[in-house]
């Protein structure tokens, strides 16, 4: 299984809207696409004035992203609304092989 992280942060006043907004883009998308066996939306304050958010999502192979994210899997999915939300996203993200994945 491989997981697919993509972390943005927006202003704090912008937090609960930017979270609905999340859920109806990126987790609605790839839960959508074949292949797709998860998600979970981790978020932090970084300082009194800004929120991040980490999105994690579940593969089972490369090519199930490819499906959900084009040839260049390393490359961030962004929408035209995250504007609206003052975001600072990263334009990047990052796989990793899940090794261990243990719910009790």
């Amino acid at each position: 299984m491989i997981a697919r992280e993509w972390k943005a942060r927006c202003p704090m006043s912008k937090k609960d809207g930017f979270i609905a907004y999340l859920y109806e883009t990126g987790v609605k998308d790839t839960s959508a696409t074949e292949g797709f066996k998860g998600a979970q939306i981790f978020g932090r304050e970084v300082d009194e004035l800004t929120f991040e958010v980490t999105l994690i999502t579940y593969w089972p192979t490369r090519e199930s992203i490819i499906a959900f994210a084009g040839q260049d899997i390393d490359v961030a999915k962004l929408y035209p609304e995250d504007a609206e939300y003052e975001l600072d996203p990263d334009t990047f993200v990052r796989h990793y092989d899940v090794i261990e994945n243990q719910w009790v």
